[in-house]
C-alpha cells in the first residue's frame, strides 16, 4: 500500500521534473564535475554526434556566458529558452508534456541539429577548419 502511494505521488509531481532538469544543468555549468553523460558515438568514434557539446553550451546560457554557448553549440541558447518556458509552463499547469507542441515541431528541431552538424562537419573534415571545440 505505501509502494503504491508513493508512486502516485511521484507520478502527480511528474510536473517538477523540467525544472529539476533545468536547474541540474544550471548547477553543471558552475560545477562541471557534477555526474553527466558523455556521448557514446563520439567516445567509440571520435566522431561527434549533432548534439556533442550542446549540454555544455546549455549549461553556459543559463549562466549567462552566451559568447561561451555559441562557440560551443549554437543551439545551446535556444535549448535554454526551451527549457526555461517548458519549466514555468509545466508549473503552471502542473502537466508534463508541453502544451503546443508537436511531433512535426521535433521533426524540424532534428532536421536543423543534422545540418547544423554536418556544415560542422564539412567544415572541420573538408576544409581543416576548427567547427568543433576541442575537448
Amino acid at each position: 500500500m505505501a509502494r503504491t502511494a508513493f508512486l502516485d505521488r511521484i507520478r502527480q509531481s511528474g510536473y517538477l521534473v523540467p525544472a529539476a532538469l533545468t536547474g541540474y544543468i544550471w548547477l553543471k555549468g558552475g560545477w562541471p564535475e557534477l555526474p553527466g553523460l558523455s556521448c557514446p558515438l563520439r567516445a567509440l568514434t571520435g566522431i561527434p554526434c549533432p548534439t556533442c557539446f550542446l549540454t555544455r553550451a546549455t549549461c553556459a546560457s543559463l549562466r549567462g556566458d552566451w559568447h561561451q554557448a555559441l562557440q560551443l553549440h549554437a543551439f545551446g541558447p535556444l535549448v535554454a529558452a526551451a527549457l526555461l518556458l517548458w519549466s514555468v509552463q509545466a508549473i503552471r499547469r502542473r502537466r508534463f508534456y508541453p502544451q503546443g507542441l508537436e511531433a512535426w515541431h521535433l521533426v524540424v528541431v532534428v532536421l536543423g541539429l543534422v545540418a547544423y552538424w554536418a556544415l560542422r562537419m564539412g567544415l572541420s573534415q573538408g576544409l581543416g577548419m576548427q567547427a568543433f571545440p576541442s575537448g
